[in-house]
Parts: C-alpha cells; sequence; structure tokens
C-alpha cells in the first residue's frame, strides 16, 4: 500500500471515529480493515481478539493515568524509584508555550498520550521548530479512544514533555524493551532496535533464546541482540508493575551505562491489530492471555 494512501485511510478512520458511537460495531469495523476477518468476541482464542475482548468487557479506571506518559512517572517511581525515571524537564499543553531557552541542547518533545508525537533533538540550534510544532500540535489534537475505543485514553489530558535525550552503550539512539506480561508474569520480550533507519524487532524469552516470530516489523536472527546486564531486575521490575493484571506490555529503556528507565505501560498493544508472521502466535500468545470476569 501506498505510503499516501495508508496515511489518507488513517486520516478519514480519525474524521469519522466520533461519529460512530458504538464501540463494539467500531470495533468490528476496525478490525475488518485491519485484518480482512470478522473478529470473535464471543470464543476468542487468539491474543488479537482478546485484546478487542478486554477494550469492551474490562474497564481498570486507574489505567487512564498509567498510559499517561506524564502522570504515570511517579506512581512507576514509588513501585520500581525514582532513579528509573527518565528525567523530565517540563510539561506543557501547547507548543507555543514550551520555554526552549531552558532546554538542554539535546532532548526528546514526547506527547503524553499517543505514540506519534515524538521529536528527537540532538542540536537545539539546528531544530526545525516549524515542522516540530506541526507535528506535536496535530498530536495533541488527538484523542486515542475514538480512534481505537481503548477507554484507559479517553480522559487523558494532552501535555507535550521534554525529557533527557538518552543513548545506548552503541551511542545509538536507545532500543525498546517490551515486556509481555500475561496476567501478572513477564514472558517474553520484544526488543525494537533501528526505529527510525528501517525498525526490526525481534523476540526472546525469559532465558534469552530469540524467538522465532515478529508483530508488523520484521526481526533478524543474526543481529546479536545482547541479553541486559541487568535482565533480572528488569524482569522484576516488570512483574511488580504488571501485578494484578490480565495483560499489559512494560516497556523499558536501556542507557549507555547499563541502567533501566521505564518508558511506559500498554495494556493493548496495537490496538489488538497486529499481524503476527507465521499467523499461529496470534493463537499461542492468545492461550497465555486469561480473560477475566466482565466488569462493564
Amino acid at each position: 500500500m501506498k505510503k499516501w494512501f495508508k496515511t489518507l485511510c488513517e486520516d478519514v478512520i480519525t474524521f469519522i471515529s466520533p461519529y460512530i458511537k458504538n464501540d463494539e460495531t467500531w470495533i468490528r469495523f476496525t478490525y475488518f480493515l485491519s485484518h480482512h476477518r470478522s473478529v470473535n468476541l464471543k470464543t476468542p482464542k487468539r491474543f488479537n481478539d482478546k485484546l478487542q475482548w478486554l477494550l469492551l468487557n474490562y474497564h481498570d479506571w486507574s489505567y487512564t493515568d498509567m498510559v499517561d506518559k506524564y502522570r504515570v512517572k511517579p506512581i512507576v517511581a514509588k513501585i520500581i524509584g525514582e532513579n528509573h525515571i527518565i528525567p523530565t524537564y517540563g510539561a506543557w499543553d501547547s507548543f507555543d508555550k514550551i520555554d526552549f531557552d531552558s532546554l538542554p541542547d539535546q532532548f526528546v518533545l514526547k506527547c503524553n498520550h499517543d505514540s506519534g508525537g515524538l521529536v528527537i533533538c540532538t542540536d537545539k540550534s539546528k531544530l526545525d521548530k516549524y515542522a516540530a510544532r506541526k507535528k506535536i500540535m496535530k498530536s495533541l489534537k488527538k484523542n486515542f479512544y475514538y480512534r481505537t475505543r481503548e477507554y484507559a485514553y479517553k480522559n487523558v489530558k494532552p501535555v507535550v514533555l521534554a525529557e533527557k535525550y538518552m543513548v545506548d552503550d552503541t551511542g545509538w539512539q536507545l532500543k525498546d524493551y517490551k515486556v509481555f506480561c500475561f496476567n501478572g508474569e513477564p514472558t517474553y520480550i520484544e526488543v525494537d532496535y533501528d526505529r527510525f533507519v528501517g525498525h526490526k524487532l525481534n523476540v526472546y524469552d525469559l532465558n534469552w533464546n530469540f524467538v522465532d516470530f515478529y508483530m508488523t516489523s520484521k526481526n533478524d536472527p543474526n543481529a546479536n541482540i545482547k541479553k541486559p546486564a541487568k535482565f533480572d531486575s528488569m524482569i522484576e521490575m516488570a512483574r511488580k508493575l504488571a501485578k494484578g493484571t490480565p495483560f499489559v506490555r512494560v516497556d523499558f529503556y536501556i542507557d549507555q551505562n547499563d541502567e533501566i528507565f521505564f518508558g511506559e505501560m500498554t495494556y493493548t498493544p496495537g490496538t489488538g491489530h497486529i499481524h503476527f508472521t507465521p499467523d499461529d502466535w496470534d493463537f499461542k500468545l492468545g492461550e497465555l492471555l486469561v480473560l477475566p470476569e466482565k466488569n462493564v
């Protein structure tokens, strides 16, 4: 699919989404567009289908603070320690309110409520503020709930954060370590790397064995992604943060000093529109997710 056409489709979906009030109707519609099959909400077996079931049938309103990349920081700090929180330079409800004079030469701008509002600045004197403003302001206007029906995002107040810019032990941009936790227990680790130059992801088990499947972005068995020096500590942090949840993906970063930093909490990755290769992993992960009792 041509990039411009895909972008057009996404813009159209975003435009019409607030006008379709029934969540199940919207979920069935977007699921079919994504997977070219109907979602099974009565007896879900696939991981994707179970995520859709959770969207409709299981609401924990504490998730609103947990998915907010700004408000979640003090909550997580109390659980795993302030030293695992990425320093924040400031938070504003508009790009035009950002005090750039107070920011260091390198920093990251990100929105607290979405996955697209990200600007990496490695030299403040060369920052294209026009392009950055256009990207951030577009993200601030979005409400993820209407686009995805992820209820946790419905009442998040959008802000833009300025955070510390960090690199990993290669001197390159941070890898993203995403720990999949089923019913409170860490099980698989997705490592996203080369995010802005051909985005790949590898999956590993708790013994750091490469697991040969991928989700949307391709993997590379020869990438030689090293097991983190403080891997056990990272897994224990994920376990503490996942306690009491049917499913959550806990994301971490590891800097050049092998220090672990919390990234975010994601309760419905890909909004249940993940494309697995091979497809049977949709069922394998689905088997691990034990659905709770309905509470809606």
